[in-house]
């Protein structure tokens, strides 16, 4: 069964299939977020705030009352008043039609003075992968990859690398709130080349636009 991805700006996706809706990482900077109907997961790959915001999360369940929160215990304790469920690595579980795999379990380094704090990556129905702030690799093959572009925790060579040894057929840029529109054409210059010697198609989906996965 096909999925409709739509990608709000920086690194908020929501995949829709059967006429259900699972949000992942709806962050303060994914200023152009709408709620979506029968909200039946949101998935928080860690609690930095681009990809939790209190706010958003209340819309979603004052919409969706049902909706419950995937995500590390470590971002559970941080939400005790709204239903949540703990994730770990390699745990596979089912969110009404959607089936969930992740993997991982720290974020990046952003700096070594700085604590490293749990980061989950999730694969989606055997499909979509993205790793959160880090570039952990999955433990199977990627049909298509939402690859970090640009963050103080990464170098552009990094998502190079990651892209060409993951090897997904399809990638899309994402986590790029901070790039102007000249970096991003950089960016996607640059990752552009590494699909093409990889053989993976590469593309940039518009903030709020839609394609079918």
């Amino acid at each position: 069964m096909r999925m409709k991805l739509t990608k709000y700006s920086h690194a908020c996706l929501v995949l829709e299939k059967n006429g259900q809706s699972l949000v992942i990482d709806p962050g303060v900077w994914s200023s152009d977020f709408v709620v979506p109907e029968n909200v039946v997961g949101i998935v928080i790959t860690h609690e930095h705030p681009d990809h939790c915001d209190p706010k958003k999360l209340q819309g979603i369940f004052e919409k969706n009352p049902d909706s419950v929160i995937y995500a590390h215990q470590a971002v559970v304790d941080k939400h005790d008043s709204i239903p949540t469920q703990p994730v770990e690595s390699n745990k596979i579980i089912h969110v009404g039609d959607f089936v969930l795999e992740f993997c991982g379990g720290e974020h990046a380094v952003i700096h070594e003075t700085w604590p490293r704090i749990a980061n989950l990556g999730v694969m989606i129905d055997d499909t979509l992968y993205y790793p959160g702030d880090s570039f952990t690799p999955p433990s199977r093959s990627v049909e298509l990859l939402a690859l970090p572009a640009s963050a103080p925790w990464m170098k552009l060579s990094e998502a190079m690398d990651f892209l060409g040894s993951v090897k997904p057929s399809r990638a899309f840029p994402t986590h790029d709130a901070i790039l102007s529109e000249t970096g991003q054409s950089l960016v996607d210059t640059m990752l552009g080349d590494v699909a093409e010697e990889a053989g993976v198609s590469y593309t940039r989906i518009a903030a709020g636009n839609s394609v079918e996965v």
